[in-house]
């Protein structure tokens, strides 16, 4: 009998999708949005290719589980996201009422919870963390690549 996939199953899938991201010069960040065991929606940053500064990658997996699931709100979702959703991300999680976030690596300078308040719906449960070395591993090289 196979068991039930990690998180750290899940975030490799969205590692996957960062890796499109950085290939396509784009910030490696992927996200999945998994109910009952499927992927529901997913995303990676397209804001250069879509010349849209919201086409972040949760943006993307966000909508496309609404649409899957036809419904707004994500509350038996959970979001797998290689780094830690900006402000803009977790304001949209608030609306989703997203149940589960879980996230790679922190964003010191652009992420929420450096924030003086939270921004996540009161029942969001919360792991950061996951595979963090891996998805700040992408992110430094796609940075060292853009200076070079």
């Amino acid at each position: 009998m196979i068991g039930q996939p990690t998180d750290e199953t899940w975030m490799y899938r969205a590692l996957e999708l960062a890796y499109y991201a950085f290939e396509e010069g784009e910030i490696p960040v992927g996200a999945i949005v998994v109910a009952e065991g499927k992927i529901i929606g997913k995303g990676y940053n397209q804001t250069e290719k879509l010349h849209d500064v919201t086409a972040h990658a949760e943006m993307l997996a966000i909508t496309a589980a609404a649409q899957h699931l036809n419904a707004k709100y994500l509350n038996r979702c959970t979001l797998y996201v290689t780094l830690e959703p900006c402000v803009m991300c977790a304001g949209a999680l608030f609306w989703s009422q997203i149940g589960r976030l879980v996230y790679g690596a922190s964003d010191d300078k652009r992420g929420y919870v450096g924030k003086d308040t939270n921004l996540l719906h009161p029942k969001t449960q919360v792991v950061s963390g996951v595979l963090a070395a891996e998805s700040e591993s992408l992110m430094k090289a796609f940075f060292q690549r853009l200076r070079n």
